[in-house]
């Protein structure tokens, strides 16, 4: 339940944030969770995200609305619209994109999850479901992770 789990957050020092389309929750949901998100909110150690209702195109879809709103009313002009100021309006604003995407059910594809945020994202594939994914499979990723060469889009002659 959220009252137990919120305990434990708080407990355990992780702030939670949640992403999504919260008008296709139930109302009595979208007020716990906005509860726990209050109650954990000065918490410094981890931050977990839950994606509730969540799609990218459904995010970036919005994105592109706010971004009209806001050049219709003079708030922002279209010049100004580049790759710095677009995720501004996604879902994530002020969360740091994906270093690591852990993949598990042993499915190849990305489904509609966090699309523009994980462009530059090393992504990490595993047969584990969720349910049994474990700390040692949590360390089996950090390690591939670490093996890896980051080149953000570059070929490894530019890195």
């Amino acid at each position: 339940t959220f009252k137990s789990e919120t305990q434990t957050l708080i407990e355990n020092n992780v702030r939670l944030l949640a992403i999504g389309d919260f008008n296709r929750m139930p109302s009595n949901v979208c007020e716990k969770l906005f509860e726990t998100i209050d109650k954990t909110s000065k918490n410094k150690g981890l931050t977990l995200i839950l994606a509730l209702s969540y799609s990218a195109r459904w995010e970036i879809l919005n994105a592109v609305k706010e971004v009209a709103r806001d050049v219709m009313s003079g708030k922002t002009k279209i010049e100004n619209i580049d790759l710095s100021l677009f995720p501004d309006y996604l879902s994530t604003k002020g969360i740091p994109d994906p270093e690591l995407v852990i993949r598990t059910s042993g499915e190849y594809r990305i489904s509609n999850f966090l699309l523009w945020q994980i462009a530059y994202s090393e992504l990490y594939f595993t047969r584990k479901l969720w349910p049994d994914f474990r700390k040692e499979d949590f360390y089996a990723a950090l390690l591939d992770y670490q093996s890896r060469k980051r080149r953000f889009g570059k070929i490894s002659k530019k890195v």
